[in-house]
């Protein structure tokens, strides 16, 4: 079971900024932001599956990871075209729209976009 994931962040205004528009239609909040560091849980909560971001403790320039992506589950096809929507309008690129992915059933609907540092995300929903 995953506890918490961290994503390097050069600009922590900057990457709040974006995840607090993109994590929102997801049911995700800010839950602490300090000493460069901010966090996130479900509905604001410090329970589940819990998200932070940091400037690398090594002092060298946070960079995303060629072939890494985090996946959030979203509770339906207009949350996840909801946080697209919102992940692009807060600075994010478009990685691709939101639609049907593959052949499985259920369907496998999926966004996915990269945050202004380069990481790269996806919200699905699959029913």
């Amino acid at each position: 079971m995953i506890g918490y994931v961290t994503i390097g962040a050069n600009d922590i205004a900057r990457s709040t900024a974006f995840f607090d528009a993109a994590l929102e239609p997801l049911g995700y909040a800010r839950t602490f932001e300090g000493g460069g560091w901010a966090g996130y849980g479900p509905g604001g909560q410090k329970e589940g599956l819990e998200i932070y971001l940091a400037t690398p403790e090594n002092g060298k320039e946070a960079c995303f990871g060629n072939g890494s992506m985090l996946a959030f589950k979203a509770a339906s096809r207009a949350a996840v075209e909801a946080f697209h929507a919102a992940a692009l309008s807060a600075g994010g690129k478009d990685e691709g729209a939101p639609g049907v992915r593959g052949e499985s059933d259920p369907p496998f609907y999926g966004a996915y976009v990269r945050d202004p540092e380069g990481n790269k995300f996806c919200a699905y929903y699959k029913g």
